[in-house]
């Protein structure tokens, strides 16, 4: 036992990469081999059961505040909202507060509507205003009157030819509000320049960095949860992939298209098998460093 131990200290360096590489790779080839159970957080659990309160023909604004270098991390919890929410039959009002959001909430609905899950349509179920530069004026513009900032949404539809903005002035049209965001703007802005005043129930989902400067608004209740990261992303898909797979005859999911689980979930496999192989290269590299000098003295 003791020369498998040291033969184990001495494996090349080539193989240990190659297992890695294998670990990392597997999960995200082929999610459904390795399968480890996530266990939400409080968090998470909150944002989940607010929005599973919205009813159908509620109206949620959505704001996209990140880009590419930030996708890992916002882009699932992203998906997987629009999921939760066309499931539940709720028109969708996207915001780019960044000029890559764009961008991004375009990959998200290309996502979504490639999936087959739902049958839903431009201006009728969801509707993209765009980007508006400067930040928090956008947001408290928003608040107070959106028809002064938007005049027709991304594909140059005024809002006479959109059947979703009948009826939308300003923040208080919407029942709720939710931010994606890697910086500022964000969740702090939307509090300060537009829900808390209102009294309009915002969550956000943002980057692991940004947490610790939520919490305050999460603990007062001016956020209802927050998704924190790859984590937070990983925990709401499980849970929204779970409340999918529990319908039965709902009316906004095609039946014949199979509901798989997010990417995020998988990417949080292939981290936690990351790390467990490099503890374990660790110790045995330990244990046969501590035979050879016993062997030496």
């Amino acid at each position: 036992m003791k020369n498998i131990l040291i033969k184990l200290g001495e494996i090349d360096r080539r193989f240990i990469f190659l297992l890695i590489a294998l670990s990392v790779l597997i999960p995200l080839i082929r999610p459904e081999w390795i399968n480890i159970p996530i266990k939400t957080t409080k968090n998470s659990e909150v944002v989940f059961n607010e929005l599973n309160k919205l009813q159908e023909n509620n109206k949620v604004l959505v704001s996209f505040a990140y880009g590419a270098s930030t996708m890992p991390e916002i882009h699932p919890m992203s998906i997987a909202l629009l999921n939760h929410l066309f499931s539940k039959g709720i028109k969708v009002y996207i915001v780019a507060l960044w000029p890559e959001g764009v961008m991004m909430a375009a990959d998200v609905m290309n996502e979504v509507i490639s999936s087959g899950l739902f049958n839903i349509q431009d201006g009728i179920d969801y509707v993209n205003l765009g980007y508006k530069q400067g930040g928090p004026i956008v947001i408290s513009g928003i608040a107070t009157d959106i028809r002064s900032l938007y005049k027709q949404d991304i594909n140059l539809n005024t809002f006479d030819n959109i059947p979703m903005m009948d009826g939308i002035s300003n923040v208080k049209d919407f029942d709720f509000v939710f931010d994606l965001s890697a910086g500022n703007p964000g969740n702090a802005e939307w509090v300060q320049f537009a829900c808390d005043e209102n009294k309009v129930p915002l969550s956000s989902g943002c980057t692991s960095i940004m947490v610790t400067d939520a919490i305050p608004y999460v603990e007062s209740g001016q956020l209802r949860g927050i998704l924190a990261g790859m984590p937070g992303a990983a925990e709401y898909e499980d849970l929204v992939y779970n409340y999918l797979q529990s319908l039965d005859g709902n009316k906004y999911i095609n039946e014949n298209v199979k509901i798989i689980p997010g990417k995020a979930t998988a990417r949080m496999s292939s981290q936690s098998m990351a790390h467990l192989l490099m503890v374990l290269l660790i110790i045995f590299g330990n244990i046969s460093y501590y035979y050879k000098m016993k062997e030496k003295e």
